[in-house]
C-alpha cells in the first residue's frame, strides 16, 4: 500500500502537468525505492514516455543494468501492451497495479501468458491488480471529465 500511495502521488503530479494521471514506482526486494515517475508523453513530446517506461529507464540507469529481476513495480493503472512488454523485457519480478484498464480489462495476466507472440522464453512477472483501485480510478475519471 505504501508504494502504491507514492505512485498515486506521482499520478497527481502528472495531472498537474496536464498529463494522463498515471504514476509508477520501482522498488527493490529490500523495499528501497529505485525510481518513481509519472506520464510525460505531452511534456516530453514522446508517446513512449508512459510512467512505467520512464520509471524503468531511470531504474536501469541508476542500477547500471537492463535487468530488474530483483525489483517490483507499482502502477496506478493496469499497464498497456507497450508497457507490459517493457516490464517483461526488464524482467521485473512483480507488477502491482491499481485501476483496471478499459483497454485490457484485467487481461494483463492473459497477455503475459501468451508471451506477446514473441517466444516461449519471454519472462512472465507475477501480477496483482486492484490495489487502491478506487483512488486510482477516480483520478482518471476526474481528469477525463475535465477534458470533456
Amino acid at each position: 500500500m505504501k508504494f502504491m500511495k507514492i505512485a498515486i502521488e506521482e499520478a497527481k503530479l502528472a495531472q498537474r502537468e496536464n498529463e494522463v494521471p498515471v504514476g509508477a514506482v520501482i522498488v527493490d526486494i529490500q523495499g528501497n525505492i529505485i525510481s518513481q515517475a509519472h506520464n510525460m508523453t505531452r511534456t516530453s513530446y514522446d508517446p513512449t514516455s508512459h510512467a512505467e517506461v520512464v520509471a524503468i529507464r531511470v531504474a536501469c540507469e541508476k542500477l547500471a543494468n537492463n535487468i530488474l529481476s530483483n525489483c517490483d513495480i507499482y502502477i496506478t493503472l493496469e499497464p498497456c501492451l507497450m508497457c507490459s512488454v517493457a516490464i517483461s523485457y526488464a524482467r521485473i519480478r512483480r507488477v502491482y497495479f491499481g485501476a483496471y484498464s478499459h483497454e485490457l480489462n484485467g487481461k494483463l495476466l492473459e497477455i503475459h501468458s501468451t508471451n506477446f507472440g514473441i517466444n516461449s522464453s519471454t519472462y512472465k512477472p507475477e501480477v496483482y491488480g486492484g490495489i487502491l483501485e478506487e483512488e486510482s480510478r477516480n483520478l482518471l475519471k476526474l481528469f477525463f471529465k475535465s477534458k470533456r
